[in-house]
């Protein structure tokens, strides 16, 4: 494998199957913080969802929540309520437009997620505290770009359901 398109078709097999083992470690931490938290794993992916997009420019709707974790908006309405009931999320209107409900994490909840995952955290940055700021730079491009290119995909498969007839 002397030849540089060779090695570099490895190097991203070797890219795509590590993201791939990735992929499946994150759904088995969420599984293992449902379990930990004696929620549903859905409502344990939806608390997740919730907290992931607390810190981002656009905080997570009842309905942005439906299609993130694929639950219809009625099985979302119920299980809204009983993670509120619960204490494990907050509904907000802080939206200009006061019928925009927000959600948010409740603190509870924020306490027992970092509890979990702060060791989970400090592992990680154990993990990468060797590695030079360039290449953590580069990996972070990488990871956007390979990011966009799942959110193409997955708009284009959207747009396009399975024909079985078709040829791809």
């Amino acid at each position: 494998m002397d030849h540089p398109d060779e090695q570099r078709k490895a190097l991203q097999e070797q890219v795509q199957d590590r993201l791939l083992v990735y992929g499946a470690d994150h759904t088995d931490l969420r599984r293992s913080f449902a379990t930990w938290l004696q929620l549903h794993p859905t409502d344990a992916a939806a608390l997740i969802e919730i907290a992931n997009t607390e810190h981002s420019d656009t905080p997570l709707t009842p309905a942005r929540l439906s299609e993130r974790i694929n639950l219809s908006p009625a099985a979302t309405s119920a299980l809204l309520n009983r993670m509120e009931q619960a204490g494990h999320i907050v509904r907000t209107r802080e939206h200009s437009d006061r019928r925009v409900v927000t959600l948010r994490a409740g603190e509870q909840a924020k306490a027992l997620a970092e509890q979990y995952f702060t060791p989970l955290a400090d592992r990680l940055d154990r993990a990468m505290a060797h590695y030079p700021p360039d290449v953590l730079r580069q990996f972070a491009t990488l990871l956007h770009d390979i990011h966009q290119a799942n959110r193409t995909h997955l708009d284009e498969a959207a747009q396009a359901p399975a024909d079985p007839g078709r040829t791809p």
